[in-house]
């Protein structure tokens, strides 16, 4: 029997439906999402400040760097080589030679940036010999004297006897003159002496002066500070002491009576300070128009002076810049570049994670009827709330933290960035509520195979043609190329890492224990759908690709740099006496004791020997006599006129073995030295020599000669003590005057090492900046593709720790726990560093061939990139062990966590 209930409802009192103009509760979605996850959001900011700070700061600190650099390599050329100077073959008033110089600033200084310091005015007369007796000579060549007026002279020096020149002078009285003290001293001359030209003229020396050699008012004047020595231009040359001597207001027109001839000039210093690098071309393009163009011809009417020429070595030095700081930036951009790439793919692993942990909820908003648009807008309105405020911090910050007049690169690197920090949530969770369709895995091939293509294409265009000639603009098939490999190695590594980690997982299968087989097997088949993603793959392979390939580069710069200066030196270390004397007695053997010293060879050298042919041709050569044994040896290590000693071995009729230039001919010829004649049979050619460098003339190498006379130059390899050696030398060598600096001594030998050598051809401020910008992007790259790994064991989080809750409750120990966490997430993570050092491997193969490391090197190479595998494996291993650190940081953590926190109903 069934009961029934039956209820009587009263219509008058029976409910009514609510009224439409009843007030409704709408609970805002943003802020409601927002405060229903603080951490996430706070993290999310924090990653958007992080990176649009990174993605600002890196271009702004290379346009730093480049600023930097430039004026440390300008300034290196001193006020004469920074200076616009002009130049009159006449001698104008005064007042003219005033009003020129005022007319220069104003119209130089409207469109390139002068400064006052070093700045100069005058006139200079020719050289004339002087005839009074008592005067220091040369080898019977009498000393000369030129006259110079310079404005504001008298405040650029100090009077140490008698006065300065009188502004004015009574008819027909000596022209008053200062002269320096040093000068004065070498050449004999005393104050009050009344000096004597050959070509006339008289001039009394009223005052002597000193100056200080910095200041840069008597940059050029040297020969005004103190008497130099030079050449005559007789046959054959003679030396002779020369001094400038200052006149006064009052000897303005002596200058140009003095020997017939003089020039005005003005010179006017740029301020390098206010150059920079991005202007090069602009800078370079104005300073031609000042020399040869418009401006120089406006110039020389406004002066007055028909034959007033503007010039300057600055624009050559910008030319050079322009072309080492395209050239370096081209070969250290590929680190930039990884980082990028690095960064790009971070965003979207926050993205995916991100998507993952709210799918269920937007998928029930589907179910309920929102729409995908409407529902993209709200999520755009979650990012913009929190990535907007943050990236504008992050690219404000940067701006501030490091200004510079460019900022076009580094906010549109930055809004890159927060633009796709914007829509890599919305665009990811749309993908991952769109229905699954029949093309989605041909779409994906085909976007591999067009990646694929693109590499491919890239590599081809990149060997057949090279990189970018040096000095046009950054090549980006060299940039780029490195890049596109790691993506395609990217993209095969995800295809082919089930089957590689299979392998192993299938080998533990049939071993005791399930721990092992189930984490790699965990490995092989993890990411959505069961197939594992390239996301964190692609991190680890653009981070270790790149970042090798840019290593290998400046490694191969600092091997290339060695070896130029090896090459440049004649070994590791050459020490030549000053002058045409011979090496000390037991020098060479107290040489070859010293730390470090591997080999020495002392050689005799002999300039202008005269070679003469069975058709009696006269040739001028550089002779070479030395052992052939250690000399052979010490070609191998300076990398040049490499030969085989056994080809000087002693040959009858008195003949003596000869190695010549290929441009020489061959057969037997008569050698013309100082102490002899030789008779000399050519056995073979050899291009160069150590002992000889940087001469264009040929050279004749032989077995040691009595005619030949004694060693004259040492030659030494190995890693040498450059102080030990120098301590030895100033023992053993006496000291002589300084050719420089009269009336100083110096050494009295030449001593060079290629370690010096080295240290100067890397002393290049323009390629210092490129390679610290390129370690910088790396280790923000590094730092990336951890974070990379990071985010991947946090997607993998939730289901694994629920995993192990599980296996808990079935008897899985705690260590146990940990050994599967690290069997499912480090194989990953050692296949992506294995796959970087591949792809690494691969471009510096594929590119290598087509890079001319010149420019960074600082001396001429032979073009090609040579495989290392120091810094592969250095890069890889590196990034290895960041790597592996964040996978046993994070599986310490998911072992420990409660098993009743995984299980409770309803968890996630």
């Amino acid at each position: 029997m069934t009961a029934q209930l039956t209820i009587a409802v009263d219509p008058e009192n029976a409910p009514h439906p609510p009224h439409d103009d009843r007030p409704t509760t709408h609970t805002p979605w943003i802020r409601t999402r927002l405060r229903a996850m603080p951490l996430a959001t706070l993290l999310t900011a924090l990653l958007a400040l992080t990176t649009a700070f990174l993605a600002t700061a890196l271009p702004l600190d290379a346009d730093r760097s480049a600023d930097r650099a430039l004026r440390g390599y300008l300034a290196a050329a001193g006020v004469d080589g920074t200076s616009m100077r002009a130049d009159a073959a006449a001698v104008p008033g005064r007042q003219q030679l005033d009003q020129v110089a005022a007319m220069l600033d104003e119209r130089i200084g409207a469109v390139l940036p002068l400064h006052g310091k070093g700045a100069v005015y005058g006139t200079v007369g020719r050289e004339t010999p002087l005839l009074n007796p008592g005067l220091t000579v040369i080898e019977e060549a009498r000393p000369r004297l030129a006259l110079l007026y310079l404005h504001d002279a008298p405040s650029h020096l100090e009077l140490t006897a008698g006065q300065w020149p009188a502004d004015r002078s009574a008819p027909g009285e000596t022209t008053q003159v200062a002269l320096s003290d040093a000068a004065a001293k070498v050449m004999n001359i005393r104050l009050g002496d009344v000096l004597d030209g050959q070509s006339g003229g008289r001039v009394r020396v009223t005052g002597l002066y000193t100056a200080d050699r910095e200041d840069p008012y008597w940059s050029g004047s040297t020969c005004a500070l103190y008497a130099c020595e030079d050449m005559t231009t007789d046959q054959p040359p003679q030396p002779y002491w020369t001094t400038t001597a200052l006149v006064g207001d009052a000897g303005y027109e002596e200058v140009a009576a003095w020997n017939g001839h003089s020039t005005s000039f003005w010179r006017l210093p740029v301020d390098t300070a206010k150059l920079r690098a991005d202007q090069l071309p602009a800078t370079a393009a104005t300073m031609a128009g000042i020399t040869t163009g418009p401006l120089a011809a406006t110039l020389t009417t406004a002066s007055g002076l028909p034959r007033l020429r503007v010039e300057t070595g600055l624009r050559a030095l910008i030319d050079s810049a322009a072309e080492q700081q395209n050239a370096a930036t081209t070969l250290t951009s590929v680190g930039p570049v990884g980082a990028a790439g690095v960064i790009v793919v971070v965003l979207c692993l926050a993205a995916a994670l991100t998507t993952d942990r709210r799918l269920d909820e937007l998928r029930l908003l589907r179910a309920r009827g929102a729409g995908r648009t409407g529902l993209a807008l709200r999520l755009l309105g979650e990012s913009a709330v929190t990535v907007l405020p943050a990236a504008a911090l992050g690219t404000t910050a940067a701006l501030l933290a490091l200004p510079t007049y460019r900022h076009t690169t580094a906010l549109t690197a930055g809004a890159s960035v927060t633009l796709l920090a914007l829509l890599a949530f919305p665009l990811r969770a749309l993908l991952a509520l769109r229905p699954p369709g029949k093309h989605r895995h041909r779409r994906r091939l085909i976007a591999e195979l067009l990646l694929l293509a693109l590499t491919v294409a890239a590599v081809t265009q990149a060997r057949r043609r090279g990189v970018t000639p040096l000095g046009e603009e950054i090549d980006p098939l060299l940039i780029g190329g490195p890049l596109l490999i790691a993506l395609t190695g990217a993209v095969l590594l995800a295809r082919l890492q089930p089957l590689l980690i299979g392998l192993p997982a299938r080998w533990s299968a049939r071993r005791t224990g399930a721990i092992t087989f189930l984490g790699l097997t965990r490995a092989a088949r993890s990411g959505p759908g069961g197939r594992p993603s390239a996301l964190p793959l692609l991190a680890l392979l653009i981070a270790v690709g790149c970042a090798a390939f840019g290593a290998t580069t400046l490694t191969s710069v600092v091997t290339d740099r060695a070896a130029a200066a090896r090459f440049q030196v004649g070994g590791d270390a050459a020490v030549r006496p000053r002058g045409p004397v011979p090496l000390p007695d037991g020098f060479a053997e107290a040489a070859s004791r010293l730390p470090g010293v591997r080999l020495t060879t002392a050689v005799h050298t002999e300039d202008d020997v005269t070679l003469v042919t069975d058709g009696s041709e006269n040739l001028q050569v550089n002779l070479v006599a030395a052992d052939p044994e250690p000399y052979a040896r010490m070609a191998e290590v300076a990398g040049r006129g490499t030969f085989d000693p056994a080809l000087l071995q002693p040959l009858p009729d008195g003949l003596v073995p000869a190695l010549v230039s290929p441009s020489l001919p061959q057969g037997e010829f008569r050698l013309y030295l100082n102490n002899g004649t030789v008779r000399i049979r050519t056995v073979g050619t050899v291009g160069r020599s150590p002992a000889v460098v940087g001469s264009a003339v040929p050279i004749v190498q032989i077995p040691p000669v009595e005619t030949a006379g004694p060693a004259n130059t040492l030659l030494a390899a190995g890693p040498v003590d450059e102080a030990a050696l120098r301590e030895l030398a100033d023992r053993s060598f006496p000291t002589v005057e300084a050719a420089d600096h009269p009336g100083t001594r110096a050494p009295g030998y030449w001593l060079r090492t290629s370690a010096g050598t080295e240290r100067a051809l890397g002393d290049n401020p323009l390629q210092a900046a490129s390679e610290r910008t390129f370690w910088t992007a790396v280790t923000a790259t590094a730092l990336y593709a951890v974070l990379a790994v990071l985010l991947t064991l946090v997607r993998a989080t939730p289901e694994r720790a629920a995993l192990l809750a599980r296996l808990r409750t079935m008897g899985l120990k705690p260590r146990q726990g940990l050994t599967l966490v690290l069997a499912e997430s480090l194989p990953p993570v050692l296949l992506a560093a294995t796959g970087g050092a591949t792809t690494a491997t691969a471009a510096i193969l594929l590119l290598g061939p087509a890079i001319d490391l010149t420019p960074l090197v600082g001396a001429t190479v032979t073009p090609g990139l040579t495989l290392r595998p120091g810094p592969v494996l250095t890069q890889a291993l590196g990034l290895a062990a960041l790597a592996t650190t964040a996978v046993l940081a994070e599986a310490a953590l998911t072992a420990r966590r409660q098993i009743t926190t995984e299980l409770r109903a309803g968890d996630q």
